[in-house]
């Protein structure tokens, strides 16, 4: 077996509790951790909560759309990562625009509500068609790219298996959203959304957990890379140093 045949010696090397340290951070860092949940969770709370007020739909809107652009301005701030921030102003933008174009309030919520179908359609035929999502999303966390789906089949069965759980999971949440859309009135449908946006996520992330600490350790196809491009270097330092003691040797013989 090759160096690239197998995992990278470091990553191999983990103990059980590291392997899942590892596999923790890499999920916090892809899905944002609690601050992540938290600016996804706030501009619809808003939204809702002085809906429910007033009945105001451009005031809760505008709200909902002004804390999202906070929220971003902070984390703009602070130098920190802002895909998440940004991701929560487009889906709340787009909300907004919706609801604005119907003047109907519960529209807001409507792209998000597709977008969630969208996404667990998308983790059940990528999984059918073997390259899962979950797997998409967290390899180049890992380090580790496209390197499992034919180097690593342990991981990949473990992504397959998470990326069932990811989209059956957003399936049931939109089993019971979509019928609320037609059947309920906006503050409702506003009430149990925010309900059921945090407890099917850490769902999903604790069993993509799960299925990964047990799982092989990812190959470190970044680490495999810069070590061959040190070997060939060498290799070239080698060859460059036997022709200088060659051409040295030849010098003096004819001296």
């Amino acid at each position: 077996m090759t160096s690239l045949d197998k995992p990278t010696e470091d990553t191999d090397q983990l103990q059980p509790h590291d392997a899942r340290a590892v596999t923790e951070a890499a999920l916090l860092e892809a899905f944002g951790g609690v601050r992540g949940m938290v600016e996804t969770v706030v501009p619809g709370l808003l939204f809702v909560t002085i809906f429910t007020i007033n009945k105001d739909l451009h005031l809760s809107a505008i709200a909902a759309l002004a804390v999202s652009l906070v929220l971003v301005v902070v984390r703009l701030a602070m130098k920190d990562t802002v895909k998440h921030a940004f991701s929560g102003v487009f889906g709340v933008a787009f909300g907004v625009v919706f609801a604005m174009f119907t003047g109907n309030a519960k529209d807001f919520y409507l792209p998000g509500m597709l977008y969630t179908l969208g996404l667990a359609l998308a983790y059940i035929v990528t999984t059918l068609a073997g390259v899962p999502l979950i797997g998409l999303i967290l390899g180049p966390v890992f380090k580790e790219n496209l390197s499992w789906r034919t180097r690593n089949p342990g991981r990949k069965k473990a992504y397959a298996k998470a990326s069932w759980a990811w989209g059956l999971i957003l399936l049931a949440k939109c089993a019971i959203l979509f019928p609320l859309y037609w059947w309920a009135d906006t503050t409702q449908l506003g009430w149990v959304l925010i309900a059921l946006k945090i407890p099917p996520f850490l769902l999903a992330v604790w069993l993509t957990w799960l299925f990964l600490a047990k799982a092989p350790a990812p190959i470190d196809v970044f680490a495999e890379m810069e070590a061959e491009e040190q070997a060939e270097k060498e290799r070239k330092e080698a060859l460059a140093a036997e022709g200088g003691e060659t051409s040295g040797g030849r010098h003096r013989r004819e001296a």
